[in-house]
């Protein structure tokens, strides 16, 4: 969406010099022109002319031009060194001017950072003379320029100029852009319902991605359905129709634990749906959500309307929120907004949460997610950075703590906050009150951030964890990362609730009653807990160390409840039931490991070895660790390859010879890896060469339990070998395991899920404790 002085909305009208006046007028600047300008598949190579024609004024000798992209977007920055090489870019003046260029990924105001800057430093520019940038040059052997992954109706190539040599930048009229659209069918995603009782009548979800995960609408034809339970309603075969990204089938009951499958018509299986499982006693069924993610009114992708539209019938989510940065969301936007989770909820359908992100600097606090359970409330911003309208700045809260602050003052006490890392990460050491911040946000597309509930332990605070993706893509819901600055799949929340409903939905957000996953078409297991205890305990969702709690007498806890057991023991039960095989389930008490459950046994000559890596540089903006490495075996030869959580096809596992593989990795505090079959895996040596870890182990040496390589610095970064069984097979497993518990503190009890394909789920801890509150 082109941003202007006329946008209804109010969130444009700004130039890059950071004022807000137009001294020169429209038609003076100049206009530019992108040819071609048909649509082009998102992720493609291309070639691409943009030319600028300069305006009455011309340009003056050191004069210049910004041609700026999206923040989040990840097309390929240009190049302008080797003209045989991918994305080189040739920037020239009509007249024979000398220019001097570069590339900024912060040269302008965002959102629009990514910035060409091109300056006339010999000679000028006459009105009507042209500047030319001719994007992706194939003329001396080049592929192009990578085009951004993911999809948006309007890809603007946003031209400012300064004709004038002041360094006041006005945009041109008419920005050129094109629109980007999906890719062939690369992958089918079947969804159900994680749980639903007997006769509950229930929905299948199918769509068709391309290879960067946008939902596609180039799958058009019939397809067979089977399924291993009896389906009331479910057809023998489903038509996508031409144009069609997704096809919803409505209406449907089961009266079994049930999982669908997609195949073509020689029986070929391309989707299999998660498991749903139907249970007659279930009180509170599993729903999902992302509640955290922008829009290009803020600094994400395409339309607010479209963001909506997105999670409720491509993702698909039960839940979405919108989280646009604060300083950018002007009166008019925070009322559009509020009139789209009107327009979108649909109770028992579809859920649309009000709210915003607060977005202080970390030294004041760091992001907080903001939400209302009605509309029509006042937005607390903790600044009016990008906003020209001030006539409402007495609102702000400068500092998280403000921020709470203002809730209480204002007896809003039903306001639910998390604690999230995105670029700024919240530092729970500034300021915290559980009386609003209720969770954690441990995964989104930025990375994993387990160190943010550990903060909440070592602090004492009782709060629960969340996933979501923080997603600029456009994509709530499916955020994939794309080949950009985002290391990992955005991930969801499991809220556990009677009914699916706006009021259940914060009843259950502020007693913690939910748990988290990676995301991913895999990342929608449905995880049982509770602990139970041989002597009676309080039970209770409120905090009692932050107020007035009262609670129940009992033997039993859900995840997220708060427990005073004075004396006797805790037992942890857990029930899972997921789309792919358990690699394992990992039992903590706070920040202690106290038991890791193979869901399977390991021969010790298995032929497949797994190489994992982990880590975040610090918590910051620029946390990403480069994994770019091989593995070479001395002896045995490479069988097969399999990578994990490579979800960037830029980013690939190959190999290079019998006896040699490589890949291109990096994470930002989630985990990758490589699984590697061989002929003989107890024969010779394996050497890993990393940036990090470079060592030479025996093959013989490798066991289940594996060995770590531990590089950690502020943050955890490590390299693990070990071995896996040839094939995993279980996707249920129970479990029962009494708990060690201290005398004194807090015993948060939890489960990390990790699924063979990579994909992770962390519960909400039960919260136990001896004495006092």
């Amino acid at each position: 969406m082109t941003q202007n002085a006329t946008d209804p909305l109010g969130v444009g009208a700004e130039n890059s010099s950071g004022t807000l006046r137009a001294p020169i007028a429209p038609q003076m600047v100049g206009h530019a022109v992108l040819t071609p300008s048909d649509p082009v598949e998102a992720g493609s190579w291309q070639s691409l002319a943009l030319t600028y024609t300069a305006g009455p004024y011309g340009i003056d000798d050191s004069g210049s031009l910004r041609v700026c992209f999206r923040f989040a977007s990840d097309q390929s920055p240009p190049q302008f060194n080797d003209p045989a090489g991918a994305n080189y870019t040739e920037i020239t003046a009509s007249n024979g001017a000398v220019l001097d260029y570069r590339f900024d990924p912060k040269g302008n105001v965002r959102p629009w950072d990514n910035t060409i800057y091109i300056k006339v430093v010999k000679g000028y520019l006459l009105p009507g003379d042209t500047i030319t940038l001719r994007f992706g040059v194939r003329d001396h052997g080049g592929p192009g320029m990578r085009m951004q992954t993911f999809c948006e109706d309007s890809f603007e190539f946003r031209v400012l100029a300064d004709p004038l040599a002041t360094f006041n930048y006005q945009p041109v009229p008419d920005q050129p852009q094109l629109r980007l659209v999906p890719g062939p069918a690369a992958r089918f995603v079947a969804t159900l319902p994680t749980q639903r009782r007997p006769g509950q009548p229930f929905s299948l979800h199918l769509k068709a991605e391309d290879r960067w995960g946008n939902p596609t609408d180039r799958a058009a034809g019939t397809y067979r359905l089977t399924a291993d339970a009896p389906v009331d309603g479910l057809p023998g075969t489903v038509t996508f129709p031409e144009g069609a990204r997704h096809v919803r089938l409505d209406g449907l009951t089961a009266n079994e634990t049930v999982t669908i499958t997609l195949s073509d018509d020689t029986g070929a299986q391309l989707a299999r749906s998660n498991p749903m499982e139907i249970d007659a006693d279930a009180t509170l069924l599993p729903y999902w959500a992302d509640l955290h993610g922008q829009s290009e009114e803020t600094i994400g992708t395409n339309s607010a309307r479209a963001y909506f539209a997105f999670a409720r019938d491509l993702a698909p989510v039960d839940a979405i929120g919108h989280q646009g940065n604060d300083f950018q969301i002007t009166a008019e936007f925070w009322a559009h907004l509020d009139s789209l989770t009107e327009a979108f909820e649909v109770p028992g359908e579809f859920l649309a949460i009000p709210g915003y992100e607060w977005s202080g600097n970390t030294g004041l606090g760091g992001d907080r997610n903001v939400f209302f359970p009605e509309t029509g409330r006042t937005i607390r911003r903790s600044s009016h950075a990008l906003i020209p309208d001030d006539s409402d700045i007495d609102t702000d809260a400068l500092t998280a703590g403000d921020l709470f602050e203002a809730f209480a003052g204002n007896g809003e006490w039903d306001v639910v906050c998390y604690a999230h890392c995105g670029g700024r990460y919240a530092d729970l050491r500034v300021a915290h009150d559980g009386r609003f911040e209720t969770s954690v946000e441990v995964h989104s597309s930025w990375g994993t951030f387990e160190w943010l509930v550990h903060d909440a332990f070592d602090l004492g605070f009782r709060m629960g964890i969340v996933g979501n993706s923080d997603g600029h893509k456009g994509r709530p819901g499916a955020s994939y990362p794309g080949a950009g600055k985002f290391g990992a799949i955005g991930g969801l929340t499991c809220l556990l609730m009677e009914e699916l409903t706006r009021p259940a939905l914060f009843d259950c957000l502020r007693k913690r009653r939910h748990y988290a996953t990676t995301g991913g078409p895999t990342g929608r297991p449905l995880i049982d807990l509770h602990v139970a205890f041989d002597e009676t305990a309080q039970v209770q969702d409120d905090d009692p160390a932050i107020g007035p709690a009262s609670g129940t007498p009992g033997n039993r806890a859900l995840m997220g409840q708060i427990v005073h057991l004075p004396k006797g023991s805790a037992t942890l039960h857990a029930r899972i039931r997921a789309a792919a095989p358990i690699e394992r389930v990992d039992i903590f008490n706070g920040r202690d490991l106290v038991d890791s459950i193979a869901a399977h046994s390991v021969p010790p000559d298995s032929h497949r070895i797994r190489i994992e890596w982990e880590g975040a540089e610090y918590r910051g903006r620029f946390r990403q660790v480069l994994w770019d490495g091989t593995a070479r075996f001395s002896h045995a030869r490479i069988r097969n390859l399999s990578p994990v959580n490579f979800f960037n096809p830029d980013k690939r596992l190959e190999q290079v010879n019998p006896h040699t593989a490589r890949w291109q990795s990096l994470t930002t505090g989630n985990t990758a890896a490589a699984d590697i079959w061989l002929d003989d895996a107890t024969t010779g040596t394996l050497t890993i060469d990393t940036p990090l870890v470079q060592k030479t182990i025996e093959l013989a040496s490798i066991t289940e339990a594996g060995t770590t390589f531990d590089r950690s610095a502020t943050l955890p970064r490590w390299l693990r070998v070990a071995r896996l069984p040839e094939r995993m097979h279980t996707a249920t497993l129970t479990l029962t395991r009494a708990i060690p518990l201290r005398d004194s503190g807090d015993n948060p009890v939890y489960i990390r899920l990790v699924q063979e394909d990579g994909t992770r789920a962390w519960t909400s801890p039960v919260y136990i404790f001896r004495d006092g509150g």
